[in-house]
């Protein structure tokens, strides 16, 4: 009999002994020494009149790749730490020294690229196109044209000292409020106390009565805190804009898109063809609402599972299918995701105590990555599970690059990790052994348009429009729940009887430092993931080599550049996205055609 995969992961490979461990203090004192060093030698530089003088540069650019890979490591190991226990307060309070930590590192970086802003463009070019500079000569050129529309570095470094107890500590903050989010449900004749990331797992659960009344726990439990919420929503953005009016930045959207190297009117491409598109899936929300013998959807009801008994998928069977699944697209990345479950790079255990949600995070100075997530035995965790190992397997290809050049944004990520998604799912429906079996698969896999094309896009213009209004001042708790459904009601086409209005309160992503405005990248993911995944079909297996270069160049190419280079595609233009969507829409033609006999 083989042995059950282990669903904890093992941190102790990176720093054993956890929050209490003395080889990540150590390594912590290593990194905060090193950053002082680096600061050093950037304050003893001069700025360099030719190219003989650039050798200088260079040593410091060897420090600052160091200095990267070590701050990403003690990042990663920290955001494990405080996802798998809650209430570990040692880990809460490295978290806060290694804010303050990466800050000084990021104050430093700042001081850097002002040199660099400094520098004659002669002088630059030549520098930039030398054969040891040359590769990083993307990285370097972004960093250089962002430091020139920035304040001054001495207000730059301020704004980040700052930062560290405001903007990053309201963000923090979300992490304390979520612990204490406990919600009663009887189970079995018992009743237990859920955790968040529990109590999530019931809101798609088969039986009506149970998402209903969790639903509306739920949202009570979210009433009971929406005052925190706002505060902490407020402060953050309100730090935000602050920031940027120091700036001159007279538009929201405008670090978001460069953050994800991206242009407004692909964005605004991309977002045309998603409205376009919406009609169907409405069509695809009423049918589903008809086989589960309702009127008309309510928010709880949208990711509910066709089935009327909760069949469980083993973690076990979950991974063998995965890993089965990605062998038919990639040996390469069918064996990464084996090695992942044999090493245990994977925390999925069903217990309490753990934050919400999924992430996979990548240790760049050990090159390697860990997955969280609460593994139930759904068919959603079952994709949450494949999602994760795309991102995972996107870093793994990325190990042998310059650190520097591994620095890819949210959008191109989310591509990889929607991408491994729709290699399960679709292989899944295809392979379904009867029209029952195959209808649930469909379902579960439409569910990620409805949530890409509906759910994202309502968290986009909820948070476009709280921006503009908190320009104008403090929003209330209510009022953040009537912008967030209108939103909905919006995006959904007031397709459903009910809303979520404290989903602002909920999601995590909303209170992200890391990333500003953490929605659209979502979508853009599935969109050009799902518009790879056609071409992979049409291309068969000589396309995994395309998509691995495709991956590999993420961290120095802007999407646009991206998609022409590999693809031969203008993502500007519709064309590309409409082909994604048509995909998408063919799934529901499918699924209505399905159905139409049942009801």
């Amino acid at each position: 009999m083989n042995t059950p995969l282990r669903q904890t992961w093992d941190l102790e490979t990176i720093f054993p002994g956890g929050s209490s461990s003395p080889a990540f203090q150590e390594f912590l004192s290593q990194l905060e020494q090193e950053i002082v060093q680096l600061s050093d030698m950037v304050n003893s530089v001069k700025l360099p009149q030719n190219l003989e003088e650039t050798a200088q540069l260079e040593h410091i650019l060897v420090k600052l790749e160091q200095c990267y890979a070590k701050g990403s490591e003690a990042r990663a190991f920290i955001s494990c730490l405080t996802a798998q226990n809650q209430k570990d307060t040692k880990a809460n309070q490295l978290s806060g020294r290694i804010t303050g930590i990466l800050a000084r590192f990021q104050s430093v970086s700042v001081q850097f690229n002002t040199l660099l802003r400094g520098m004659d463009d002669a002088v630059w070019e030549s520098w930039i196109s030398s054969e040891t500079v040359a590769p990083l000569a993307f990285t370097l050129n972004e960093s250089r044209n962002l430091a020139k529309e920035k304040m001054s570095p001495e207000l730059e470094g301020l704004a980040l000292s700052l930062s560290i107890d405001g903007y990053h500590g309201w963000g923090d903050f979300y992490n304390t409020i979520v612990s204490k989010i406990h919600i009663p449900f009887e189970e079995n004749g018992e009743t237990r106390m859920l955790s968040a990331g529990q109590a999530a797992n019931k809101l798609s659960h088969p039986d009506k009565d149970v998402r209903k009344e969790m639903f509306h726990k739920w949202e009570e439990a979210w009433t009971s805190s929406e005052d925190y919420c706002a505060d902490t929503l407020n402060h953050l953005s309100g730090f935000r804009l602050k920031l940027y009016e120091g700036r001159g930045w007279d538009q929201v959207l405008k670090e978001p898109l460069a953050v994800n190297r991206m242009r407004q009117e692909t964005l605004d491409a991309m977002w045309s063809v998603v409205q376009d598109t919406k009609p169907v899936l409405v069509e695809f929300l009423n049918r589903k609402a008809k086989l589960l013998g309702l009127e008309q959807l309510s928010w709880e009801d949208v990711d509910a599972p066709l089935q009327k008994s909760e069949a469980k998928i083993s973690y076990d069977d979950a991974a063998k299918t995965i890993v089965n699944q990605f062998r038919t697209f990639s040996p390469k990345m069918a064996d990464f995701a084996q090695m992942a479950f044999d090493k245990n790079w994977i925390e999925a255990e069903d217990r309490a105590g753990k934050r919400p949600g999924g992430f996979c995070t990548s240790l760049k100075y050990s090159n390697q990555t860990r997955i969280f997530m609460t593994y139930s035995g759904t068919a959603s965790n079952v994709s949450t599970l494949a999602h994760e190992l795309g991102h995972a397997y996107h870093q793994y290809l990325m190990r042998e690059l310059p650190v520097l050049n591994q620095s890819y944004a949210m959008n191109v990520a989310e591509t990889a990790s929607t991408f491994a998604e729709m290699i399960v799912s679709d292989a899944l429906v295809k392979g379904a052994q009867n029209e029952e079996e195959r209808l649930a698969l469909l379902e579960e896999k439409i569910n990620r348009s409805v949530a890409f094309f509906m759910n994202i896009h309502a968290r986009f213009l909820f948070e476009t429009r709280f921006y503009e209004q908190r320009k104008q001042g403090i929003l209330t708790a209510g009022e953040i729940s009537e912008l967030m459904e209108n939103a909905q009601k919006e995006a959904y086409l007031d397709s459903l009887t009910e809303y979520h209005p404290h989903f602002w309160a909920s999601k995590l992503h909303f209170y992200i430092t890391g990333v500003p405005f953490y929605n659209f990248p979502y979508t853009f993911g599935y969109m050009f993931s799902t518009g790879l995944y056609v071409m992979a079909l049409n291309e068969g297996a000589s396309f995994a080599a395309k998509y691995e270069a495709l991956l590999q160049d993420t961290g120095i190419l802007t999407v646009e550049d991206l998609a022409q280079k590999h693809l031969g595609v203008d993502l500007t233009q519709p064309d590309f996205w409409q082909k994604a969507a048509e995909f998408c829409a063919d799934d529901i033609g499918q699924f209505l055609e399905m159905t139409d006999h049942l009801v």
